[in-house]
Protein backbone atom coordinates (compact mmCIF):
# COMPACT_ATOMS: atom_id res chain seq x y z
CA UNK A 1 0.00 0.00 0.00
CA UNK A 2 1.20 3.58 -1.10
CA UNK A 3 2.03 6.08 1.72
CA UNK A 4 1.76 9.81 1.29
CA UNK A 5 2.31 12.68 3.10
CA UNK A 6 -0.79 13.59 4.87
CA UNK A 7 -1.93 17.07 5.24
CA UNK A 8 -3.39 18.81 8.19
CA UNK A 9 -7.01 18.92 8.63
CA UNK A 10 -6.94 22.33 9.38
CA UNK A 11 -4.23 25.30 9.63
CA UNK A 12 -4.74 25.39 13.12
CA UNK A 13 -2.06 24.90 16.08
CA UNK A 14 -3.29 24.96 19.57
CA UNK A 15 -1.03 26.39 22.44
CA UNK A 16 -2.90 25.30 25.61
CA UNK A 17 -5.91 27.49 25.21
CA UNK A 18 -4.49 29.77 22.48
CA UNK A 19 -5.39 29.31 18.88
CA UNK A 20 -2.50 30.18 16.30
CA UNK A 21 -2.66 30.16 12.71
CA UNK A 22 -0.15 28.15 11.73
CA UNK A 23 0.61 30.16 8.00
CA UNK A 24 1.21 33.21 10.60
CA UNK A 25 3.27 31.12 13.28
CA UNK A 26 5.94 29.83 10.25
CA UNK A 27 6.06 33.74 9.22
CA UNK A 28 6.67 34.78 12.68
CA UNK A 29 9.40 32.20 13.23
CA UNK A 30 11.05 32.36 10.18
CA UNK A 31 11.36 36.56 10.71
CA UNK A 32 13.11 35.44 14.01
CA UNK A 33 15.65 33.27 12.65
CA UNK A 34 16.50 35.64 9.59
CA UNK A 35 17.29 38.57 11.80
CA UNK A 36 19.25 36.47 14.14
CA UNK A 37 21.26 35.01 11.67
CA UNK A 38 21.74 38.36 9.96
CA UNK A 39 22.66 40.16 13.52
CA UNK A 40 24.99 37.56 13.64
CA UNK A 41 26.80 37.58 10.21
CA UNK A 42 26.58 41.90 10.70
CA UNK A 43 28.36 41.47 14.21
CA UNK A 44 31.05 39.01 12.56
CA UNK A 45 32.63 41.94 9.87
CA UNK A 46 32.75 44.56 12.77
CA UNK A 47 29.99 46.37 11.87
CA UNK A 48 27.71 48.19 15.05
CA UNK A 49 26.01 45.29 16.65
CA UNK A 50 23.16 48.02 17.36
CA UNK A 51 22.03 48.19 13.56
CA UNK A 52 19.71 44.83 12.57
CA UNK A 53 18.33 44.94 15.63
CA UNK A 54 16.73 49.08 15.39
CA UNK A 55 16.20 48.54 11.28
CA UNK A 56 14.53 44.60 11.26
CA UNK A 57 11.00 46.23 12.39
CA UNK A 58 10.68 48.74 9.59
CA UNK A 59 12.50 46.12 7.22
CA UNK A 60 10.08 43.67 7.95
CA UNK A 61 7.21 45.55 7.65
CA UNK A 62 8.52 47.29 4.41
CA UNK A 63 8.77 43.16 3.38
CA UNK A 64 4.59 42.14 4.69
CA UNK A 65 3.16 45.25 2.79
CA UNK A 66 5.93 44.53 -0.31
CA UNK A 67 4.55 40.76 -0.62
CA UNK A 68 0.47 41.69 0.35
CA UNK A 69 0.59 43.92 -2.06
CA UNK A 70 2.25 42.13 -5.35
CA UNK A 71 -0.50 39.30 -4.25
CA UNK A 72 -3.23 41.53 -4.51
CA UNK A 73 -2.17 43.19 -8.03
CA UNK A 74 -1.14 39.12 -9.20
CA UNK A 75 -3.20 36.29 -7.28
CA UNK A 76 -5.73 37.78 -5.18
CA UNK A 77 -9.26 36.76 -5.70
CA UNK A 78 -11.08 40.44 -5.23
CA UNK A 79 -14.44 38.87 -6.00
CA UNK A 80 -13.84 35.70 -3.50
CA UNK A 81 -12.38 38.06 -0.62
CA UNK A 82 -13.18 41.40 -1.32
CA UNK A 83 -11.85 44.27 0.77
CA UNK A 84 -11.99 42.36 3.79
CA UNK A 85 -10.00 39.39 2.67
CA UNK A 86 -7.36 41.44 1.41
CA UNK A 87 -5.59 42.31 4.79
CA UNK A 88 -6.04 38.75 6.04
CA UNK A 89 -2.91 37.84 5.40
CA UNK A 90 -2.79 35.07 8.30
CA UNK A 91 -5.09 33.15 5.60
CA UNK A 92 -1.90 33.20 3.10
CA UNK A 93 -1.28 35.26 0.10
CA UNK A 94 2.12 36.86 0.92
CA UNK A 95 4.48 36.86 -2.26
CA UNK A 96 8.24 36.36 -1.81
CA UNK A 97 8.56 38.30 -4.89
CA UNK A 98 7.01 41.39 -3.22
CA UNK A 99 8.65 40.42 -0.02
CA UNK A 100 11.94 40.76 -1.27
CA UNK A 101 11.28 44.02 -2.86
CA UNK A 102 9.88 45.69 -0.02
CA UNK A 103 12.00 44.53 2.26
CA UNK A 104 14.93 45.77 -0.34
CA UNK A 105 13.79 48.89 -0.71
CA UNK A 106 13.13 49.47 3.09
CA UNK A 107 17.26 48.37 3.52
CA UNK A 108 18.43 50.66 0.70
CA UNK A 109 16.67 53.88 2.04
CA UNK A 110 17.89 52.75 5.31
CA UNK A 111 21.15 52.42 4.76
CA UNK A 112 21.56 55.52 2.42
CA UNK A 113 19.63 58.02 5.68
CA UNK A 114 22.22 55.79 8.53
CA UNK A 115 25.23 56.23 5.86
CA UNK A 116 25.46 52.27 6.14
CA UNK A 117 27.47 49.76 3.34
CA UNK A 118 24.49 48.36 1.44
CA UNK A 119 26.06 45.61 0.09
CA UNK A 120 27.22 44.79 3.09
CA UNK A 121 24.22 44.84 4.88
CA UNK A 122 22.26 42.93 2.19
CA UNK A 123 25.22 40.20 2.20
CA UNK A 124 24.33 40.18 6.18
CA UNK A 125 20.89 39.86 5.44
CA UNK A 126 20.64 37.79 2.25
CA UNK A 127 21.21 34.11 3.98
CA UNK A 128 18.96 34.57 6.81
CA UNK A 129 15.99 35.48 4.56
CA UNK A 130 16.86 32.13 2.64
CA UNK A 131 15.79 30.36 5.96
CA UNK A 132 12.86 32.16 6.63
CA UNK A 133 11.75 31.32 3.25
CA UNK A 134 12.75 27.62 3.86
CA UNK A 135 10.61 27.84 7.31
CA UNK A 136 8.01 30.10 5.80
CA UNK A 137 6.99 27.28 3.39
CA UNK A 138 5.72 25.15 5.91
CA UNK A 139 2.86 27.34 5.78
CA UNK A 140 1.42 26.58 3.25
CA UNK A 141 1.84 22.96 3.92
CA UNK A 142 -0.51 23.96 7.01
CA UNK A 143 -2.93 25.70 4.46
CA UNK A 144 -2.79 23.01 1.82
CA UNK A 145 -1.74 25.97 -0.86
CA UNK A 146 0.18 26.08 -3.60
CA UNK A 147 1.01 22.24 -4.36
CA UNK A 148 2.45 21.08 -7.44
CA UNK A 149 0.90 18.57 -9.59
CA UNK A 150 -0.81 15.26 -9.28
CA UNK A 151 1.42 12.47 -8.37
CA UNK A 152 1.97 8.85 -7.22
CA UNK A 153 5.06 9.37 -5.43
CA UNK A 154 5.86 7.88 -1.86
CA UNK A 155 6.19 11.65 -1.31
CA UNK A 156 2.99 12.59 -2.88
CA UNK A 157 1.18 15.74 -0.33
CA UNK A 158 -2.42 13.92 0.19
CA UNK A 159 -4.95 16.84 -0.29
CA UNK A 160 -8.46 17.10 0.73
CA UNK A 161 -10.95 17.99 -1.95
CA UNK A 162 -11.93 21.77 -1.05
CA UNK A 163 -8.34 22.77 -1.64
CA UNK A 164 -7.80 20.97 -5.00
CA UNK A 165 -7.96 23.44 -8.05
CA UNK A 166 -10.28 23.78 -10.67
CA UNK A 167 -10.06 20.46 -12.85
CA UNK A 168 -8.19 18.77 -10.51
CA UNK A 169 -10.94 17.79 -8.35
CA UNK A 170 -10.20 13.35 -9.00
CA UNK A 171 -6.93 13.78 -7.89
CA UNK A 172 -6.27 13.35 -4.40
CA UNK A 173 -2.03 13.73 -4.33
CA UNK A 174 0.03 15.94 -5.40
CA UNK A 175 3.76 17.00 -6.00
CA UNK A 176 4.64 18.54 -2.58
CA UNK A 177 6.46 21.64 -3.86
CA UNK A 178 6.49 23.48 -0.44
CA UNK A 179 8.98 20.91 0.70
CA UNK A 180 11.30 21.21 -2.47
CA UNK A 181 11.37 24.94 -2.19
CA UNK A 182 12.08 24.83 1.80
CA UNK A 183 14.68 22.16 0.73
CA UNK A 184 16.18 24.20 -1.70
CA UNK A 185 16.31 27.67 -0.09
CA UNK A 186 18.71 25.16 2.87
CA UNK A 187 20.46 24.12 0.35
CA UNK A 188 21.31 28.02 -1.35
CA UNK A 189 22.14 28.88 2.57
CA UNK A 190 25.01 26.15 2.85
CA UNK A 191 25.75 26.81 -0.15
CA UNK A 192 26.35 30.94 0.33
CA UNK A 193 27.91 29.87 4.15
CA UNK A 194 29.85 27.23 2.46
CA UNK A 195 31.75 29.56 -0.33
CA UNK A 196 32.03 31.90 2.19
CA UNK A 197 34.55 30.42 4.49
CA UNK A 198 36.68 28.88 1.51
CA UNK A 199 40.32 30.72 1.57
CA UNK A 200 39.00 33.15 -1.21
CA UNK A 201 35.74 33.66 0.41
CA UNK A 202 33.50 36.03 -1.57
CA UNK A 203 33.37 39.72 -2.57
CA UNK A 204 31.32 41.92 -1.10
CA UNK A 205 27.69 41.94 -2.92
CA UNK A 206 28.17 38.51 -4.04
CA UNK A 207 26.77 36.92 -1.50
CA UNK A 208 23.23 38.48 -2.12
CA UNK A 209 23.87 37.81 -5.20
CA UNK A 210 23.77 34.72 -5.34
CA UNK A 211 21.50 34.17 -3.41
CA UNK A 212 19.04 36.03 -5.88
CA UNK A 213 20.74 33.73 -8.89
CA UNK A 214 20.10 30.29 -6.95
CA UNK A 215 16.67 30.94 -4.94
CA UNK A 216 15.35 31.94 -8.33
CA UNK A 217 17.24 28.94 -10.51
CA UNK A 218 15.18 26.58 -7.98
CA UNK A 219 11.81 28.56 -8.64
CA UNK A 220 11.63 28.03 -12.55
CA UNK A 221 11.42 24.64 -11.64
CA UNK A 222 8.75 24.84 -8.92
CA UNK A 223 6.58 27.42 -10.75
CA UNK A 224 6.66 24.54 -13.72
CA UNK A 225 5.26 22.15 -11.45
CA UNK A 226 2.95 24.12 -9.49
CA UNK A 227 -1.20 24.20 -10.60
CA UNK A 228 -2.88 26.86 -8.81
CA UNK A 229 -3.98 29.59 -10.78
CA UNK A 230 -1.68 32.34 -11.51
CA UNK A 231 -1.10 35.23 -13.66
CA UNK A 232 0.50 34.38 -16.98
CA UNK A 233 2.12 35.88 -20.11
CA UNK A 234 1.42 34.06 -23.84
CA UNK A 235 0.32 30.98 -21.48
CA UNK A 236 3.27 31.40 -18.97
CA UNK A 237 3.18 31.69 -15.56
CA UNK A 238 4.33 35.11 -14.71
CA UNK A 239 6.53 34.11 -11.80
CA UNK A 240 8.17 31.81 -14.20
CA UNK A 241 9.24 34.70 -16.54
CA UNK A 242 10.23 36.83 -13.40
CA UNK A 243 12.37 34.08 -12.19
CA UNK A 244 14.15 34.05 -15.61
CA UNK A 245 15.20 36.89 -15.69
CA UNK A 246 15.76 37.73 -11.69
CA UNK A 247 18.17 34.41 -12.03
CA UNK A 248 19.88 35.79 -15.12
CA UNK A 249 20.56 39.41 -13.26
CA UNK A 250 21.57 37.20 -10.44
CA UNK A 251 24.19 35.06 -11.96
CA UNK A 252 25.63 37.71 -13.77
CA UNK A 253 26.18 40.17 -11.25
CA UNK A 254 27.50 37.33 -9.32
CA UNK A 255 30.00 37.35 -11.55
CA UNK A 256 30.78 40.59 -12.33
CA UNK A 257 30.99 41.25 -8.42
CA UNK A 258 33.80 39.11 -8.54
CA UNK A 259 35.56 40.14 -11.26
CA UNK A 260 35.47 44.30 -10.52
CA UNK A 261 38.98 45.78 -10.03
CA UNK A 262 40.22 46.17 -6.36
CA UNK A 263 36.83 44.44 -5.28
CA UNK A 264 37.20 43.22 -1.51
CA UNK A 265 36.00 40.68 1.07
CA UNK A 266 33.18 42.57 3.60
CA UNK A 267 35.58 44.55 5.91
CA UNK A 268 36.24 43.24 9.12
CA UNK A 269 36.81 46.66 11.16
CA UNK A 270 34.24 48.38 13.05
CA UNK A 271 32.34 50.67 11.26
CA UNK A 272 29.19 52.86 13.23
CA UNK A 273 26.02 54.09 12.22
CA UNK A 274 25.90 57.98 11.51
CA UNK A 275 22.38 58.21 12.92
Amino acid sequence: MLSYIPSPEHGIVHVGPLELHAYGLMLAIGVLVAAKIADVRWRRTGHDPKVITEIAVPVVVGGVIGARVYHLFTGYKWSEGGITGAFEIWKGGLSIWGAVAGGLIAVIIISRHRKLDTLALLDAIAPGVVVAQAIGRWGNYFNQELFGRPSKLPWALEIDFVHRPLHYEHFATFQPTFLYESIWCLCVYFTIVGLEHRKEGLKKGQAFALYVAMYTFGRIFFEWMRVDPASKIFGVRFNLLLSVVLCVIGAVSFVRLGRRQGAEPAPTEIQGSSG
